[in-house]
């Protein structure tokens, strides 16, 4: 999804699955906001920057807003078999030569070492307009909860509040969560509590640090992810009955649903 300088593109495609793209190209700067819905998009946004320096010359100055970084999770490669596909996404970032490459809280601080002119956005805006909005209209003492130590690590100095972090232990063999260790339990109890992160597929990982915050008996639960995937919906977040409501961005959520509000 792109919009160039407020407008927004609407592609179409030729019967042979080919883009056909349209812009009328005639301003001295440009800014491309692009929410990613696909590696499809990557043709577009390479048809689009050299559209516009066609029209308006190569040292056009292009800006480019991207607040998901694609391919952000596989940040290293242990195997010589496995594809490093965040380096070779920002290589083709960088061919592009942007002016500047503004992401929105990035899952890995590897992706802002690759992307050349990369200025990240922090979460802290977005995250303290759902913490007012909990103690104003419901009249909360809100806790955070961070669901492991990387978030707490990333997100615990935004605040001056008092929080918690689970400590998670897998099987690394299959990667699924055997069990959650909850600091401080005593701080939870009878506390509304805020669960912060950074990206959400499913939600497993939320599903079971909500389940440990109920056993430790807190009252109210809500999550918010700065990205949101799709399929949320098929994970229990939205149904087990544990948390109450999610808060996240438009950064790469297209579903809509009664217990997710945007926050932008």
């Amino acid at each position: 999804m792109f919009t160039v300088n407020g407008e927004k593109l609407s592609p179409t495609s030729f019967p042979d699955k080919t883009c056909s793209l349209r812009l009328y190209a005639r301003d001295d700067a440009y800014k491309i906001d692009w929410k990613y819905d696909g590696d499809h998009e990557c043709m577009l946004l390479w048809n689009l920057v050299h559209h516009i320096r066609a029209n308006n010359g190569e040292n056009t100055p292009i800006g480019l807003y991207m607040p998901y970084v694609p391919n952000a999770r596989m940040d290293r490669v242990k195997n010589c078999d496995e594809v490093f596909t965040l380096k070779w996404f920002a290589e083709f970032i960088n061919s592009l030569h942007f002016s500047y490459v503004q992401v929105f809280d990035p899952h890995s601080n590897v992706s802002e070492a690759l992307i050349n002119h990369v200025e990240p956005i922090a979460a802290h805006d977005c995250i303290e307009s759902v913490i007012d909005k909990l103690n104003g209209k419901r009249n909360m003492d809100v806790l955070l909860c961070y669901p492991d130590e990387g978030a707490a690590k990333r997100y615990s100095a935004m605040f001056q509040m008092d929080y918690v972090f689970c400590i998670k232990h897998r099987d690394w063999r299959t990667g699924k969560i055997e069990r959650l260790e909850l600091t401080d339990p005593e701080k939870v109890a009878w506390r509304n509590i805020l669960i912060v992160d950074d990206i959400c597929s499913r939600g497993g990982t939320f599903t079971h640090t909500a389940h440990a915050l109920r056993g430790a008996g807190a009252k109210e639960i809500f999550l918010y992810v700065s990205h949101c995937e799709d399929t949320i919906l098929q994970g229990d977040v939205l149904t087990d009955g544990v948390i109450s409501h999610v808060f996240t961005t438009s950064s790469i959520l297209r579903a809509s649903h009664e217990k997710i509000s945007i926050i932008d």
